[in-house]
């Protein structure tokens, strides 16, 4: 393996140029502003030092330059993490004291060394037991935790807790005692920064800056709300009259350090320090693929981890805390034109600058000013709309978002995001131990076979055809069983069970013992077994065992050629009715069809008129007819799925679209018209002669090559 697959700066840092240069350069200046307030903030979220979020911004960055793989992700303190930062260290020692920033040293540490350990041994999808609705609800019950932990600094009193039943008995208890003064410059923070951040660049735009321009000096709103703030205590010498402040901020680089080396502490910070990791790594891969996407770019889940891994090493080192990509930041620095990782290297520049030249200049920073930042920040996390929107969808990945969302509040960040997680696990067992098994039929037309619950389609009595949409293992074998079991009994005609295996991807020992079972039952019913449509790794493993030579039955390519063997006569007796190809016509509804079509068909002196003016060029032969030759311009939809495809695409639901359809020689293209109409289409003309016709006047036809799937 390429060094360069480890350390993605390899080759970036070859074609790097003074244009790069420049645009990283741009990008920084506007990270770093927004930086600033935000590291101070998510480090007294974190209950640290606030200085302790600007050293968890420079070594950090430079870690994840080296060995990240996304162009635009930028490292540092974020909010989520910074919660569970807290969450895990509050009931083990002060917020602040040094055994608590030896302990946050130390769980940046483990989770460092905990996702470099998955980068070398490949565990990256350990994360995707991390579902969406889960993640969802966990970020938005984070915000409003955070949210409501922050009003104590906004009122000037004292509070804590992990959930929402043990902080707002004591906000509500502490409200006599609220410090006017800094209520009032934490409330005029919040509608600064509230209006900043929806106002501000409309404002700036309208007085005539450029719409890049005004986006970015937007970005600075925290910054101003901090030195406005800083000078009015100074000035007004507010901390003398009770307003509490930042204090004293350590000048110059931080000293690389060892975190607190205590294994009991270590195997007790392990766990959290693994759900942080996962956390922290679904967060920053989420960002980073949603941006590399916008630029046709890829991340490597390995190189992520890696990075990430090194970047809370970084930190451990460096007196900081657990880090992160961080969603907001990564916007605005590829929004700024960032083209490389070296963006966050200028970065970490920048930030190094501000602590060793401006850290006296933060005594006076109004602790109300950063939790006005927190609350602004974190409040853009919370999508309440979501679980409506996921509820609707599916009940079992509604009902995880919920239990993810009222953990988190009412139990605590640890408890409610293994509550989530551990939810949606057991409902996905649930739901994969009754999969969706259908009896299925062959569609009028076509050689496509659907639900008979859903369409109008052909069946045979002796052969049954059953489809099942799961991998078959060990929770749903003794379902399948059953199930066949039902189906059979009821239906005593069948001589034949076939099943369409298209929606299988394994098949495991368990399932495998149940197919035996179930040969052996239905031998004793006198039924024979078959398989159609299996997968080429099923098929694999199939082979593997004994199954094959002892089931009796044949396995088949596809549904239809299982039809064409096991019902012959009832498959003639539809080919005599079919005048183009041999496919079985239509239901006694399209041959009624026939008798009364009166739809308008355009002759080859018309056509190509008529298809230049057509919204839509359709071809309604089978899609083998189509791939073998059709005319320029045209997609497929079978006949037997047209108006299926037509009621079902909000895109093509449009009765007013012109649509110019054709076939081999008219017959099916003028039925399907006719059908067509009657839903409502007024505009649909059926080519003249099909495509014979096309052909023999001397018209141009493609043969595509079509791309081959497993």
């Amino acid at each position: 393996m390429k060094l360069s697959h480890w350390l993605p700066c390899l080759d970036w840092g070859r074609r790097y140029d003074r244009g790069s240069a420049t645009q990283d350069g741009l990008a920084a200046l506007i990270v770093t502003l927004m930086l600033i307030p935000q590291s101070l903030a998510y480090a007294m979220l974190a209950g640290l030092p606030p200085v302790t979020g600007l050293y968890a911004s420079i070594l950090p960055l430079l870690a994840y330059a080296l060995f990240g793989s996304s162009r635009t992700l930028a490292v540092g303190p974020v909010a989520v993490v910074s919660l569970m930062t807290a969450a895990t260290l509050a009931p083990l020692f002060p917020a602040g004291s040094a055994e608590y920033v030896g302990a946050a040293m130390l769980l940046a540490l483990l989770s460092g060394l905990l996702l470099a350990a998955m980068a070398m041994l490949r565990l990256g999808f350990i994360a995707n037991f991390l579902s969406h609705p889960v993640v969802s609800g966990f970020i938005s019950a984070s915000g409003i935790l955070i949210a409501v932990g922050q009003l104590k600094h906004l009122l000037g009193v004292s509070a804590s807790g992990e959930n929402l039943p043990q902080l707002l008995p004591q906000l509500i208890q502490a409200l006599p005692g609220t410090h006017g003064t800094t209520l009032l410059i934490g409330v005029l923070s919040l509608a600064w920064l509230w209006w900043a951040r929806s106002r501000l660049k409309q404002l700036l735009q309208g007085l005539g800056l450029l719409p890049q321009l005004a986006s970015n000096l937007a970005k600075a709103g925290p910054v101003l709300a901090i030195i406005v703030a800083i000078a009015a205590v100074a000035l007004l010498q507010l901390e003398q009259a009770g307003v509490k402040v930042v204090g004293q901020v350590p000048q110059g680089l931080p000293g690389l350090t060892l975190p607190t080396m205590d294994l009991d502490l270590a195997i007790q910070l392990l766990p959290a320090a693994l759900l942080i990791s996962l956390v922290g790594f679904v967060e920053s891969v989420s960002v980073g693929q949603t941006l590399a996407a916008k630029r046709r770019q890829r991340i490597q889940p390995d190189n992520e981890l890696l990075g990430l891994g090194a970047a809370n090493i970084a930190a451990s080192f460096s007196g900081g805390f657990p880090v992160t990509g961080g969603f907001a930041r990564s916007v605005v620095n590829y929004d700024a034109g960032a083209r490389t990782p070296m963006a966050g290297v200028f970065t970490a520049l920048g930030i190094g600058l501000s602590v060793m030249l401006l850290t006296p200049l933060l005594h006076d920073l109004p602790q109300a000013v950063l939790a006005a930042t927190i609350i602004v920040a974190v409040l853009s996390l919370v999508d309440l709309k979501s679980l409506q929107h996921t509820w609707r969808y599916s009940r079992q990945d509604g009902a995880a978002q919920i239990a993810t969302l009222l953990g988190v509040l009412l139990i605590g960040v640890e408890a409610g995001i293994l509550l989530g997680v551990g939810l949606s696990l057991l409902l996905f067992l649930w739901r994969t131990s009754q999969p969706h098994i259908a009896v299925v039929g062959q569609v009028p037309g076509s050689e496509h076979f659907r639900n008979v619950e859903r369409f109008a389609v052909i069946e045979t009595p002796s052969v049954l055809s059953l489809r099942v949409d799961e991998s078959l293992y060990f929770p749903n074998a003794r379902y399948l069983e059953d199930r066949i079991g039902e189906l059979i009994a009821s239906r005593p005609q069948v001589r034949h069970l076939v099943l369409m295996c298209s929606g299988v991807n394994l098949i495991d020992a368990s399932a495998l013992d149940s197919l035996h079972a179930i040969v052996e039952r239905l031998h004793t019913a006198g039924v024979q077994l078959h398989l159609s449509e299996v997968k080429g790794p099923v098929m694999d493993q199939l082979r593997r065992s004994d199954f094959l030579e002892r089931f009796g039955g044949q396995v088949f390519i596809s549904q239809f050629e299982a039809l064409k063997q096991l019902a012959p006569c009832l498959h003639r007796h539809l080919l005599s009715h079919f005048p183009c190809k041999e496919i079985p016509m239509k239901s006694a509804h399209d041959l009624v069809l026939a008798a009364k079509t009166r739809i308008t068909e355009v002759d080859l002196s018309q056509a190509e008129a008529a298809i230049r003016d057509a919204d839509l060029l359709i071809d309604v032969r089978e899609a083998d007819e189509y791939s073998a030759a059709h005319i320029p311009g045209a997609i497929n939809i079978p006949r037997g799925l047209l108006e299926f495809k037509l009621s079902n695409d909000t895109q093509l639901a449009e009765r007013t679209l012109k649509l110019v359809l054709y076939c081999k020689n008219s017959g099916r293209s003028a039925l399907a018209a006719d059908a067509l109409r009657e839903m409502g289409y007024r505009n649909v003309l059926s080519l003249a002669g099909g495509i014979e016709a096309w052909q023999a006047a001397g018209r141009e036809l493609l043969a595509p090559t079509l791309p081959a799937f497993d």
